[in-house]
């Protein structure tokens, strides 16, 4: 959008070659805003597909098993449950994907359901943006005048 504006065009090469993608799921979360990152969604469906397969589902269960079996701030553990946070992590595991969050891994006696922490427990990779922009070796730089 308005900072890095490069970036955005940068992430929609990375979806129309195959690098990267995300989950119906995050889509309709994003869509749900008022901002400009919704109009960016609602401009790209073709970027977020299908989670309601097989293998997706069975382990977005066992995710939710786990979560629920763990101790874990009652409300935090509903509202992660109830995003799509659980998905993208199933989705990834199912398709041997990455996961990428802001977040950060968190102590083993915090009460807060952290994506990098269950990505850990379910062996999914999980980076933060400036690993991925690494990883994919993106460079945005100023042209000389």
């Amino acid at each position: 959008m308005d900072i890095c504006p490069a970036y955005w065009e940068w992430l929609d090469r990375q979806f129309q070659n195959g690098v990267t993608g995300s989950i119906d799921m995050i889509g309709r979360e994003l869509r749900d805003g008022n901002d400009e990152l919704a109009e960016w969604v609602k401009q790209r469906p073709e970027h977020f597909i299908g989670n309601d397969d097989t293998d997706t589902q069975k382990i977005f269960s066992d995710i939710v098993q786990a979560t629920m079996l763990g101790d874990y701030n009652l409300g935090n553990r509903d509202n992660f449950l109830a995003k799509a946070d659980p998905w993208i992590i199933a989705k990834a595991k199912s398709i041997g994907a990455s996961v990428v969050t802001h977040e950060s891994l968190a102590a083993t006696n915090t009460r807060k359901v952290k994506v990098p922490n269950i990505c850990r427990q379910f062996g999914v990779p999980c980076m933060n943006t400036f690993q991925f922009l690494r990883e994919l070796e993106a460079r945005f730089v100023l042209a000389q005048p």
